[in-house]
């Protein structure tokens, strides 16, 4: 198989030096390969030096073939034909089947272009969308499916995709990974999507003590990992029981050797033996108490050493633990009662009507294509918007909502300053104690929340939500794992599956709404189109 990219050795670092990965040697062909790794490991780094818009710290890069990038679309872009960078294409074809061309427009007229346009969209489940469609209309989903149209268009030999899964529905997920499994060039793609993981002919994943490539999909490389940790988990047990003898062997050679000393003392106080004789048992007793020490403390130093090493190991490989607090929630207390309700806007429902009651720790998702209201829903069970017709009614203090972005958080202040923010009756060593629970210790706690990763946000969000004089009863999530690497994933799932807590949760994530315990899924209508 011929290698459409290739990377030897090569290592990366932030901006301001810290290294993110090192000796990375790989060899991209037409296979797919997926990209995981904790956020900030360097994944979106990698598919930037990839696309040749990075160059390594060290090491080389060396491509034989077109690479193409997801580019993120905005609302701004103009028309669909404008996001696909066809438009000028289109127009120079209508003026020649106008009659109205020039020499220009044939150089850049192409006559497959409309089969084309409508096999890419179809491919990723926008048939039939009109060339002249204004983007700003489209829900963050399609956008991202009209960047990968744009990709298939341009049909480069290797796929260079970044999360390519966020924001979308059920239906777009699918058209991704159909995409990708028919696909004959290259694909690498950064991902925390485990389907789309699972049909990955490899895994390579990023972490502070190297890069580890593992033949197979997600199912094997997770089987694997937990091997790993479990062994690193074994050497920290190892490493803490040799200090522990290494510490009870010292003990014992210093009360031996106090022993002796005592013994000397007394047949020198008896005054029955040489002088010369005693003062040379003494020389020799002291020369040997002096090698124990510097043995013992050599020893020490060395299984101390040991004991580090293996921790850090640990910390790095395991993931951080969250720490919810318990709600207390009773069984038959309603935290949330919806009824008939519906948000219009300019005169057009844009959601609902939706009738729901959660008594309880009960588990619902709201489930519905991108675009059919469930985000405004959520707001509006929050209390964070009002309905434009129906009625909710809320236990008092009792809900919390946390969006996919976190936005309670203020991006300039330190998380400590954000839960004081929040809760200004809480002192600083308060604040502490807090995030301490929520695996931020020391100065993490005192970082600015805009240099947290999508994880970090998250439990710093959780952090807040949870601090205040009351504990929350029912937590409202908006797609919590879509900035979350696959570690805080799986956090997040064991936290909110042993929560005593209720869930009111949007997620296009199957694997996590079975994970956290989903007991209901509400299905909301069509998407509502503008």
């Amino acid at each position: 198989m011929s290698s459409l990219l290739t990377f030897d050795c090569v290592s990366a670092s932030r901006p301001d030096g810290t290294p993110l990965f090192s000796g990375l040697t790989l060899a991209l062909g037409r296979e797919r390969t997926g990209l995981v790794g904790r956020n900030g490991a360097g994944k979106s780094t990698l598919l930037a030096i990839a696309a040749g818009l990075r160059e390594p710290a060290s090491g080389a890069v060396s491509r034989h073939g077109t690479a193409g990038r997801l580019h993120q679309v905005l609302p701004a872009a103009g028309g669909v034909a404008d996001a696909l960078g066809i438009s000028a294409a289109l127009d120079a074809m209508a003026r020649l089947e106008a009659g109205e061309g020039t020499m220009g427009d044939a150089a850049l007229a192409q006559w497959d272009l409309p089969q084309r346009l409508d096999d890419a969209l179809a491919a990723v489940g926008l048939a039939g969308m009109a060339a002249g469609r204004q983007v700003a209309g489209l829900s963050g989903g399609e956008r991202t499916r009209l960047g990968l149209a744009r990709l298939l268009l341009e049909a480069p030999d290797l796929l260079l995709l970044d999360e390519p899964t966020n924001n979308l529905d059920r239906e777009g997920r699918e058209a991704i990974h159909a995409l990708l499994r028919g696909w004959r060039g290259g694909v690498l793609v950064a991902s925390h999507d485990r389907a789309l993981l699972e049909g990955m002919d490899r895994i390579v994943e990023l972490t502070p003590v190297g890069v580890t490539v593992h033949g197979g999909g997600w199912s094997s490389f997770a089987e694997a990992r937990d091997a790993a940790r479990e062994r690193a988990q074994a050497e920290l047990d190892r490493a803490k029981r040799a200090v522990d003898r290494q510490a009870g062997a010292a003990q014992r050679q210093a009360e031996r050797q106090a022993r002796r000393d005592k013994t000397g003392r007394a047949v020198r106080a008896r005054g029955d033996q040489p002088k010369i004789l005693l003062d040379k048992r003494r020389e020799r007793a002291e020369h040997t108490a002096a090698g124990n020490r510097v043995l013992a403390g050599r020893q020490a130093t060395e299984a101390r050493e040991t004991l580090d090493t293996a921790r850090r190991q640990v910390e790095i490989v395991t993931p951080l633990a969250i720490a919810l607090p318990p709600s207390g929630l009773p069984a038959n207390r309603t935290v949330l009662a919806m009824r008939d309700v519906a948000v219009e806007r300019d005169g057009r429902r844009i959601a609902g009507p939706l009738t729901l009651s959660l008594a309880g720790p009960e588990r619902v998702a709201l489930a519905g294509p991108n675009g059919s209201g469930k985000t405004t829903l959520l707001r509006v069970a929050a209390g964070l918007a009002e309905p434009s017709s129906g009625a909710v009614s809320r236990a008092p203090g009792a809900v919390a909502m946390l969006d996919q972005h976190v936005e309670l958080l203020d991006p300039d202040l330190t998380l400590v300053g954000n839960i004081r923010t929040h809760h200004p009756e809480i002192t600083a060593n308060r604040a502490h104690d807090v995030l301490a629970r929520f695996a931020f210790r020391n100065r993490d706690a005192l970082r600015p929340a805009g240099t947290l990763s999508g994880g970090e946000k998250l439990r710093a969000g959780l952090a807040i939500v949870c601090s205040g004089p009351q504990v929350p009863q029912l937590l409202i999530l908006d797609e919590p794992t879509n900035h979350l690497d696959l570690d805080a994933i799986a956090e997040l799932e064991r936290a909110l599956a042993g929560w005593d807590g209720a869930l009111l949760v949007v997620s296009h994530d199957a694997a996590f709404l079975d994970a956290i315990g989903i007991g209901r899924e509400i299905a909301l209508g069509q998407k509502n189109l503008p």
